[in-house]
């Protein structure tokens, strides 16, 4: 199988390492942007900027050329910047194959139209370029830092598609030691949960960063699970998605775990750093900061109310505080659970 992967960051560079851990006999080719980073990939079999430490296998090719990449590829796989997506896919379009399967394994909106990613890939193939586009459109989301799964620890993700069949073919490609991976139709609700718990994630590193308890932290992902399945089942997702790896499990990870950039991006302001001091020091993008925008921009039109994700919104882009933005949510009107 040859497939292509696209983003040499963190997430890229690990899915180019499962994939071959799953079937030695894959032909996995990195898009890298950089010609120059492209060759020092080639040349150490490392990613220092943003996977050291992991051994890149000698099968792993590398290019920066997006056409070589992606033309022969069977399966074509976008681990790229929700804000960069548009542009990477709408130059890969005219050299993709018809007949492959390509995926979305971007956890985010796109910020200037509030799409979903695989909504973005679908646009670009039926409208920008005029091609048939492939039929195959898929999502990978749930609990998974690259770096703990470029390791071969013990990873479970969701794999979301309409076409069941086609699916279950992709989820034997992915599979591999330690590497487990579950199906599900629901695309929606698998992308949009991806997208929506990086905003979360960003109010529980602002607890956590000012030193509030275990008690504030349960009480915040409970209640930011209930905003995420609220807007999910109002715009046509199933509420059964949110209780899984793509909802609860991934949401729990980010908002705990110590490799997570959004929970970073949190903790940091809510110690009283400003957002563009915390981003200068970020090699590696924070989903949740573009996302939260989209997100609420969404819930207004559906007619969904997100509280959190409201307050973290006014924290990144308009100056409140942390502190303040709690005391707001702690004093809301009492209702029922």
């Amino acid at each position: 199988m040859k497939i292509a992967v696209l983003g040499a960051g963190s997430w890229g560079t690990a899915l180019s390492v499962v994939l071959l851990r799953a079937h030695r006999q894959h032909d996995v080719t990195l898009w890298v942007r950089s010609p120059e980073f492209a060759e020092s990939l080639r040349r150490h079999r490392e990613n220092p900027l943003y996977l050291p430490g992991i051994s890149l296998p000698s099968a792993l090719s590398f290019t920066h050329d997006l056409a070589a990449a992606v033309a022969p590829a069977e399966i074509v796989v976008g681990a790229v910047p929700s804000a960069n997506a548009r542009q990477i896919f709408s130059q890969a379009a005219r050299h993709i194959s018809a007949g492959a399967s390509v995926i979305s394994a971007t956890k985010g909106l796109e910020p200037s139209t509030h799409l979903r990613v695989s909504k973005v890939i679908t646009q670009i193939f039926t409208e920008c370029h005029g091609l048939t586009f492939p039929q195959k459109i898929a999502v990978l989301s749930g609990p998974s830092f690259a770096q703990e799964a470029a390791r071969g620890e013990p990873t479970a993700i969701v794999l979301a598609m309409a076409d069941s069949a086609a699916a279950s073919a992709l989820q034997q490609e992915f599979a591999g030691p330690n590497f487990r991976v579950y199906t599900n139709s629901d695309v929606l609700g698998v992308e949009l949960a991806g997208a929506m718990k990086n905003v979360i994630a960003i109010a529980a590193g602002a607890c956590q960063g000012l030193g509030l308890g275990a008690n504030a932290l349960a009480a915040l992902v409970t209640r930011g699970l209930a905003e995420m399945t609220r807007l999910v089942v109002k715009l046509g997702g199933k509420p059964q998605t949110l209780y899984g790896l793509a909802g609860l499990g991934d949401l729990v990870l980010t908002c705990t775990g110590t490799l997570s950039r959004n929970r970073h991006v949190g903790f940091e302001l809510g110690r009283g750093r400003s957002l563009p001091d915390i981003l200068a020091g970020m090699r590696m993008v924070a989903e949740g900061v573009g996302t939260s925008a989209a997100i609420l921009a969404l819930a207004r039109e559906a007619d969904v109310e997100l509280p959190i994700a409201e307050q973290v919104n006014a924290i990144l882009h308009h100056g409140k505080s942390p502190r303040e933005a709690i005391r707001d949510i702690m004093d809301r009107p009492p209702r029922p659970e």
